[in-house]
């Protein structure tokens, strides 16, 4: 990656002391399941090891090459990226068995995007009650910071909303883009699966946040990048019917 300047690094602390904040918060509540098979739960000294692991995996995996994205929140999500896998190799150095280690970064994460989701949405909701337009704007704001489109090697939206829905399709990802640039640099440790378990897997429950309807069912998706796919169809559905809510509940 392209050595960033002072405002950069910045956020990259902020951002790594965010991943620590969560870290702290996650790992306490959860027991850990080992290689081994044994179970146990992390003490403080444990967690904090943990913390400075990940660290140094960062610096590591931040030298994969790549291209570089053009946008500042586009590399700030790259960042995002590296930290999340990171987080996840050090619990595989720590003997974590690996679907623990996915779900417990997964949390990790969520705890941070489920934040920041909420923070983008808050005007919107405090301005009208219908879950269209809270979406609607929303998403427009995301595509504005962090995801916004220059095309590839940024972010590649195509963006537009229809009877109450709104669409993105995206066909470059910048974060995906990146761990399939450390695949292939080798010493793949199932961080394809780590990242899907976290970040392609967030916008269920994150529509339902920019809805704030105190329903589900708001999000749609049939491909995925990670998955192969040439493009994530994504539809944020402003409105559902109850039995639709009860029916992803």
């Amino acid at each position: 990656m392209v050595e960033e300047g002072p405002p950069q690094r910045l956020i990259y602390a902020v951002l790594g002391w965010l991943m620590a904040h969560s870290a702290r918060k996650t790992l306490r509540l959860r027991e850990l399941v080992f290689d081994d098979g044994t179970s146990e739960r992390w003490l403080k000294p444990d967690i904090n090891q943990h913390i400075k692991a990940a660290s140094r995996k960062a610096c590591e995996i931040r030298r994969v090459e790549t291209a570089h994205p053009p946008a500042f929140g586009n590399r700030i999500m790259v960042e995002m990226t590296v930290r999340t896998i990171a987080a996840y190799r050090a619990l595989l150095d720590g003997g974590v068995e690996r679907n623990c280690a996915r779900q417990i970064v997964a949390d990790i994460v969520w705890d941070i995007y489920s934040k920041m989701l909420g923070l983008y949405s808050w005007p919107f909701r405090l301005t009208t009650r219908d879950p269209s337009k809270r979406i609607s704007r929303t998403i427009k704001a995301l595509l504005w910071f962090p995801f916004h489109a220059t095309g590839a090697p940024g972010y590649a939206v195509e963006h537009w909303d229809t009877d109450g829905n709104t669409y993105t399709h995206f066909t470059h990802c910048p974060p995906h883009s990146f761990v399939r640039a450390l695949i292939a640099s080798g010493n793949d440790q199932g961080d394809l699966d780590a990242f899907r378990e976290s970040w392609c897997r967030y916008d269920w429950p994150g529509a339902n946040i920019l809805a704030g309807d105190g329903r589900r069912g708001h999000y749609e998706r049939r491909q995925t990048l990670s998955h192969g796919d040439s493009v994530c169809d994504m539809c944020w559905r402003g409105r559902v019917e109850a039995s639709e809510s009860a029916a992803h509940g």
